[in-house]
């Protein structure tokens, strides 16, 4: 069973460290008391322990929870670790952070003006 995570409404990272050795229930709790969000909501819940070459990710399928867990072998990702908070992804945010990359990227390609300047 994968999970396409395109066709998820609403992800969540928590920033900072978060005990990896917690299971559904503990990483739920965490979520439901401590930031007040509906776990069973149709949201993806992402932590991250002290070493940043790992996640786990929660999410309520309608019948019960997936909880994944990934080790990555080369690198590692970039993890808001200043705050103790959840902030809320975009599709694209979420590529770039398992990419390897940071959720805040600090350049932009401006759009070009239209129209031609003599």
């Amino acid at each position: 069973m994968v999970l396409d995570y395109t066709k998820i409404q609403t992800i969540y990272i928590v920033c900072g460290k978060t005990d990896l050795r917690r299971g559904i229930d503990g990483l739920a709790s965490i979520i439901m008391n401590q930031y007040e969000l509906d776990v069973y909501s149709d949201a993806l819940f992402l932590f991250c322990g002290n070493r940043s070459d790992r996640f786990k990710a929660l999410y309520w399928q309608g019948d019960g929870f997936i909880l994944l867990y990934k080790r990555f072998e080369n690198g590692k990702l970039q993890w808001p670790r200043k705050q103790e908070e959840v902030k809320e992804l975009t599709q694209q945010q979420l590529r770039w952070l398992l990419e390897g990359l940071s959720i805040e990227q600090r350049k932009k390609i401006l759009k070009a003006k239209t129209g031609f300047v003599s």
